[in-house]
């Protein structure tokens, strides 16, 4: 018997999954399908954007992973997150009132923080798991002409890149081997690399609102499991093109090149929060750059929207290769058996 590995099924499998689902009730706009971060129901004159996350790679701060995650979803739809609720399963054994009051406190924080309202959920003590585990549950809600699809995405588009890659699993690694990384880069290096989740930080929210505020967006994508690589695919999938990515442009922290060096790993297959994936013109990119900029959001042109036959391909150093396939993220080979 096959067994897959950690991380997301296999897309062929999901498609067939899909297929088994018929959408009977005609006000879902947009339902499951590769590559959409969610789902889109008609509620009069707006639509109610919702969709759900686990948060399984991380412990630390998990609260506010679940809350910044699922919003980030919600964004990338041109909606802005609204309510909140969440699903919090404890490990049997080791669940003390210090440790569910820091979940709550954490997922209070960001809530408020983006100005979201938590409201509803459940919580319990669960049989057989070892560390906490959050399944978050986001709504938001966007006016009708400002939703953003990713089958809108065309071959010419412009595409751009907020902040940089593989923001989240830098956090993360430095984190989970701070005494290892701290023995070759020094303390101040792992603490730089720790608080990634909050400077450039993992919200993408106002991101994507300003993008979707000042032009006419064609898609918008947030990186996450699998990296950068990726979320191209899933992009292009949605959307039904291919994309050539220049790697030159792509912009990578130096924390992050050091620790994927150090490890062994390709930072465009590394967990990627915190990066926006933007899809427009090309007459409408020096503006939606300038915008970002002038907001304290870093954005690079690194690649176009191509046609489907044309593939998922990446410019490095003069060559036109195939894009890297990544079955499962970079960071299970770090993180696994620990």
């Amino acid at each position: 018997m096959k067994y897959f590995p950690v991380g997301k099924l296999d897309y062929r499998l999901l498609e067939k999954l899909f297929a088994l689902n018929p959408l009977n009730d005609p006000r879902v706009i947009i339902g499951p399908q590769i590559g959409e971060d969610a789902a889109v129901i008609d509620f009069g004159k707006k639509f109610l954007v919702a969709k759900t996350d686990p948060i399984t790679f991380t412990t630390h701060h998990i609260g506010w992973y679940a809350v910044n995650i699922n919003a980030n979803d919600i964004a990338t739809t041109g909606a802005t997150p609204k309510w909140f609720l969440a699903t919090v399963l404890l490990p049997e054994g080791k669940t003390t009132a210090k440790l569910a009051t820091e979940i709550f406190l954490d997922i209070i924080k960001a809530t408020q923080t983006l100005n979201i309202t938590l409201c509803g959920g459940h919580t319990e003590v669960s049989y057989k798991i070892d560390r906490p585990i959050i399944i978050g549950h986001m709504l938001g809600e966007v006016e009708k002409n400002k939703l953003v699809i990713k089958n809108h995405a065309r071959p010419g588009d412009d595409l751009l890149l907020t902040k940089g890659i593989a923001i989240e699993g830098t956090s993360i690694i430095a984190r989970e081997k701070a005494s290892e990384i701290t023995k070759i880069f020094g303390r101040q290096f792992v603490k730089r690399a720790q608080k990634f989740i909050d400077k450039p930080g993992l919200s993408i929210v106002q991101d994507a609102l300003l993008a979707n505020k000042v032009a006419h967006i064609h898609a918008m994508h947030d990186p996450t499991e699998g990296g950068l690589a990726t979320g191209v695919l899933e992009l292009t999938m949605a959307s039904g093109t291919g994309a050539v990515i220049d790697m030159e442009k792509i912009p990578c922290y130096k924390e992050t090149e050091q620790i994927c060096t150090l490890y062994n790993i390709h930072p465009l297959g590394l967990i990627a929060s915190g990066a926006l994936l933007i899809v427009l013109d090309p007459k409408d990119t020096k503006k939606v750059v300038s915008v970002l900029t002038n907001h304290g959001i870093p954005c690079a042109l690194i690649g176009k929207i191509s046609k489907k036959s044309e593939g998922l391909k990446i410019l490095k150093k003069g060559r036109l290769l195939k894009m890297p396939v990544f079955k499962t993220d970079e960071i299970t080979k770090i993180l696994s058996g620990m």
